[in-house]
């Protein structure tokens, strides 16, 4: 699991309610049913009206990514698998691969190798890898942008929700006592609007834009590696060149071992 995400959760829902007890702002205030449902139900209403049903329906997948942890080695066991495949490669030959295919998980990289494996040109290899990897961040964008666009309309919402609220409250003004219970509830759906839109929407659109860059670094490291496969590049060489998307506190394991 991510940790940061629920951290940072937690964090903000803990703020914000400390900070109005801090304030003598009552709790209670909060169970304000119609200010829920103008921002949360409006800030939906907004996305179905923006996005088409397509790609509405990557929500759900969107939060799995968000709480769901990367792989701090990925990179280093890449490096080293690569070493492995080149060494094989040198002594068997570039065809001797193919019994590792069916071991790699990762459909890009496989795609890939068996392109090398199946004799095709580097520059074809090379073009059809990044074009891949075009489209891959063209989606990313795509989904990432709901997030984007729900944290831009919460806070106009819920400017909306205080309005409605504002208006009901001045629609009677003959009990002073009630009037200001009254905008002060009205305020509550600005509160939402605000909370919701930069400490979960924009926060987590910024969240999926660093995993979609490291994914598109790790990828850019798989071209790499197997581009230098069918060159025919030696093991070492190998490793010095994919050293270089490996932060230089992460490289220790490989240079004791090298």
């Amino acid at each position: 699991m991510e940790k940061s995400t629920a951290i940072g959760l937690v964090a903000g829902f803990v703020s914000i309610f400390v900070g109005m007890i801090i304030k003598g702002a009552p709790l209670s205030s909060m169970a304000n049913p119609a200010a829920f449902l103008i921002i949360i139900g409006g800030t939906f209403s907004c996305l179905f009206n923006a996005f088409p049903m397509d790609t509405v329906k990557k929500l759900p997948t969107l939060f799995k990514i968000l709480f769901r942890a990367e792989n701090e080695g990925g990179k280093v066991e890449l490096v080293k698998l690569f070493v492995e495949l080149s060494q094989l490669a040198r002594r068997e030959g570039i065809l001797a691969l193919e019994s590792r295919v069916q071991e790699i998980e990762d459909p890009f990289f496989k795609n890939g190798l068996s392109m090398v494996i199946d004799g095709m040109d580097p520059d074809f290899v090379s073009d059809v890898l990044d074009a891949e990897l075009a489209v891959m961040e063209e989606r990313h964008s795509e989904a990432r942008s709901i997030l984007t666009q729900a944290g831009t309309y919460a806070p106009t919402l819920g400017v909306l929700g205080a309005v409605v609220g504002l208006i009901a409250a001045l629609a009677d003004l003959s009990d002073v006592n009630k009037l200001g219970h009254a905008i002060s509830a009205a305020f509550i759906a600005t509160i939402l609007g605000i909370f919701t839109g930069y400490v979960i929407w924009l926060p987590f659109a910024n969240k999926l834009k660093v995993k979609s860059a490291n994914e598109v670094a790790h990828k850019r490291m798989i071209i790499e590696g197997i581009l230098s496969l069918q060159a025919g590049d030696s093991p070492t060489a190998i490793q010095a060149k994919l050293m270089v998307f490996i932060p230089q506190s992460e490289r220790g394991e490989l240079n004791e071992e090298g």
